[in-house]
């Protein structure tokens, strides 16, 4: 809270308060009708009343200063965070680039340093297990027929013929 707004509202509400005293005399003049002594109590009740107003005054200027200078914070920390997050939309950006960039540079390495080599017993098997024969036309042999094979709970090969009665049941 701003020094003028405290000391304003302070000063309005002392010089109500002490507003109390002359206008409680005035009224009780009143009752008399002792005509002097209210017009003495409503001139302090006047001043008291005017300085009243001046606090207030006072604490209506402060006020207006507390808002402009909050309106001013705001407005600094609304620019910090848009500059904040700019940098780190540039610095995500940066990054991005790089790993764009270092995503390139790292596949053709790999692909040049990576060799997979079969050996001759695993060639075979591929042959055998995809039933391809060495022809160049690459056609499937039809004279090969495979027995179904399924899988036990504990992953060990199981022949079709030896649980022909059994069901399968597969759960996900």
């Amino acid at each position: 809270m701003h020094t003028k707004t405290m000391e304003g509202l302070i000063g309005a509400r002392t010089n109500v308060d002490l507003m109390d005293t002359p206008m409680r005399v005035y009224r009780e003049a009143r009752r008399k009708g002792d005509t002097g002594k209210m017009e003495r109590a409503m001139e302090y009740v006047g001043d008291f009343s005017e300085k009243a107003e001046e606090y207030k005054e006072k604490a209506d200027e402060g006020m207006k200063e507390d808002a402009e200078e909050t309106r001013k914070i705001a407005k600094e920390q609304r620019e910090e965070a848009v500059q904040k997050r700019r940098e780190e939309r540039e610095k995500l950006e940066k990054k991005i680039e790089e790993n764009r960039n270092g995503d390139a540079g790292k596949d053709t390495k790999e692909t040049t340093a990576c060799l997979l080599e079969i050996s001759e017993e695993g060639k075979v098997l591929l042959k055998d297990s995809t039933g391809l024969d060495n022809t160049a036309s690459g056609e499937t042999k039809t004279d090969t027929v495979k027995d179904p094979i399924t899988y036990s709970k504990t992953g060990e090969t199981v022949w079709a013929e030896q649980n022909a009665s059994t069901s399968i049941s597969v759960s996900v």
